[in-house]
């Protein structure tokens, strides 16, 4: 059993939902709209898959604490619970629904993820949904990664977004930053071509650039083509954790014209400045945000989880 114990959210933009399970373990999943695009044509569910988060990643307020993996009917209960609230007949007309896992915890720590990935098609009509993990691929979960490529070169050969944390070109910073063993680009270079589809979407590699950073082109080139992957910079999200860290982000809200973006895009690379709605930060559903340890922590983040909590 599953019970909604508060929510956080703006009309129209998105709403962080804080569950209970019969075990008396907290997650938290989201909804968001993604304005200004309409719902028929893009919806976003992004759900735990793991109760806290063993990583700790420097910019991630969800690490800290890791209580176990969420089962397969886990997932799902977050899952249907958003869906039946819009779509009770389970018939979902949506061009674009994706579902992420990645809310709370690594998604490649629990292969539990890949079962309800496999089993949404059977439960739903969704003709429009797109299945979304990102990782940072930790070392240990080649199992993992193997089931998920035979996955999707089975069901979703066109229809899969991977994307890879990466952060830094750095590995010293990308150490720090991501503090346990993981694939290292070489890896992660030969995986991404096997996974990717001519005509299916590119690999992602993410960088949520703190300042000094580094994304070095040459490195990227050495690793990884731009046929098979492209490059999404994003803010650093205002976190417990950032401000913990003293981490700045480079991109800013108020700017949109980087010379180090255009220098990617001349040798190549499709690069995406996800800057996304600002008020998600107020929220606290952007990714790395997590309510309950904001609440837990007693402390005030002026640019970050300011919308009121509404206790059922």
């Amino acid at each position: 059993m599953m019970k909604i114990n508060a929510t956080s959210g703006i009309e129209n933009i998105a709403t962080v939902y804080i569950a209970e399970f019969s075990s008396g373990k907290l997650v938290e999943f989201v909804e968001s709209t993604q304005p200004p695009t309409p719902i028929h044509e893009k919806w976003v569910l992004m759900v735990s898959s793991l109760f806290g988060c063993p990583v700790q990643c420097r910019f991630c307020d969800a690490g800290g604490y890791y209580q176990g993996k969420l089962s397969a009917d886990e997932i799902h209960a977050q899952i249907a619970y958003l869906i039946t609230k819009r779509f009770p007949d389970k018939r979902i007309p949506v061009q674009k629904f994706k579902i992420q896992f990645a809310r709370m915890g690594e998604p490649a720590f629990n292969s539990e993820v890949l079962t309800v990935i496999e089993q949404i098609t059977e439960r739903y009509d969704a003709p429009g949904f797109l299945p979304s993990i990102s990782t940072i691929a930790p070392q240990s979960c080649d199992s993992f990664f193997q089931r998920l490529l035979q996955i999707k070169k089975s069901k979703f050969p066109d229809r899969f977004q991977l994307q890879f944390s990466i952060h830094s070109t750095n590995r010293k910073q990308r150490d720090w930053l991501i503090p346990v063993k993981k694939w290292d680009f070489n890896q992660i270079a030969k995986y991404g071509s096997l996974f990717f589809d001519e005509g299916g979407r590119k690999i992602t590699l993410n960088f949520a650039l703190v300042q000094d950073a580094k994304i070095d082109p040459e490195v990227l080139q050495d690793f990884f083509s731009p046929d098979v992957f492209l490059l999404k910079i994003t803010p650093v999200n205002p976190t417990l954790m950032a401000h913990k860290h003293q981490l700045t982000s480079t991109i800013q809200s108020d700017s949109l014209e980087y010379s180090f973006i255009d220098e990617l895009q001349d040798i190549g690379y499709e690069v995406i400045l996800s800057i996304g709605e600002l008020k998600e930060n107020k929220i606290g559903s952007n990714c790395g945000q997590y309510i309950t340890n904001y609440l837990k922590s007693n402390k005030q983040l002026h640019d970050g989880y300011t919308t009121p909590i509404i206790k059922k």
